[in-house]
């Protein structure tokens, strides 16, 4: 197993090239959109040339439109999520091999990200067998997960910003899963979440289901409509979102200055497209609450339905 340094990241939210050691990769973090408060341009450029040739490999499965300015540097490994449901499947011995040694990784927060480190640091082997298999279950939401990975996804989902947690993720998995202590503090964590689904069950009894007079894909004809702004309660987003698309085609979410939508995997709806966005995930994107209305309208919903949610 290689050393590195690990550095955590999102999309919105990503370390400044001069507190990175050495060389660097970045795994399963997407290039920042217009949704994220000043784009590509303002978040995740200054990265790319903060670091120079420092940056060793950018691995992606996230849409977006300037994925095609990088086509040519090798050093950019970039999918679309149809093309790679999780990011760990794109880490393989021959991509490690070929950048060679880094002295840090950059990884998103999530169980697809911390895998993906995990594995680079295994260069290119899984954690275990069928790791990027739950890796693509959880990340789409598609499939059932092993008990193991539910155990990991439980604790991030209930800890997602505890950077200690986070590194004892990533050494668990980069370890093989050798050390059964591990599960110690990873479940503590994830039995914290037990509360707040309970929350969020109750939180999702108020969703709201608006038919849609004109939709934009045939296979999405609701909505779920739910806000919590000002509930003051703790929620599992994730779930939320899950449970809003149980009751109708897909889920928006509104809180606070952020509205979220979210639909199927395999729904067929390119919420990108919708909303005009140059990135993200196709089918779960958050943009600012003052796009309600237009959003609103791009979807199809009546405009009776749009003045009762205002």
């Amino acid at each position: 197993m290689i050393r590195a340094e690990l550095a955590f990241a999102t999309p919105r939210k990503l370390p400044k090239a001069s507190s990175l050691t050495g060389r660097v990769v970045v795994v399963d973090v997407a290039f920042a959109s217009e949704a994220s408060g000043g784009g590509f341009e303002k978040i995740t450029k200054p990265l790319i040339d903060g670091l120079g040739s420092r940056l060793a490999a950018w691995v992606d499965h996230h849409d977006h439109a300037l994925h095609v300015e990088y086509k040519n540097d090798p050093r950019f490994v970039l999918a679309t999520k149809a093309e790679h449901g999780a990011c760990p499947e794109m880490v393989t011995p021959e991509l490690c091999a070929r950048v060679g040694k880094v002295d840090t990784i950059v990884c998103h927060t999530d169980f697809d990200g911390l895998c993906s480190a995990a594995k680079w640091l295994r260069e290119g082997l899984e954690p275990y067998p069928g790791a990027d298999d739950d890796a693509r279950a959880i990340d789409t939401r598609m499939g059932v997960p092993s008990t193991k990975a539910k155990r990991f996804d439980r604790a991030i989902r209930a800890r997602g910003r505890d950077l200690a947690l986070l590194g004892l993720v990533v050494r668990h998995l980069a370890n093989g899963l050798a050390d059964d202590s591990l599960w110690l503090d990873i479940d503590a964590a994830g039995a914290e979440l037990d509360t707040v689904e309970r929350a969020t069950s109750e939180l999702a009894r108020g969703y709201r289901k608006i038919e849609l007079t004109k939709p934009s894909n045939k296979r999405c004809t609701s909505i779920a409509f739910l806000d919590v702004t000002g509930k003051g309660v703790r929620y599992d987003k994730t779930m939320l979102l899950l449970l809003g698309q149980e009751r109708a085609s897909m889920a928006l979410l509104l809180d606070r200055e952020t509205l979220t939508f979210a639909a199927p995997f395999d729904s067929g709806l390119n919420f990108l497209d919708v909303l005009g966005l140059s990135g993200g995930m196709p089918t779960l994107v958050s943009v600012n609450a003052d796009r309600l209305v237009d959003a609103l309208t791009r979807l199809g919903v009546p405009r009776s339905e749009i003045d009762s949610l205002r």
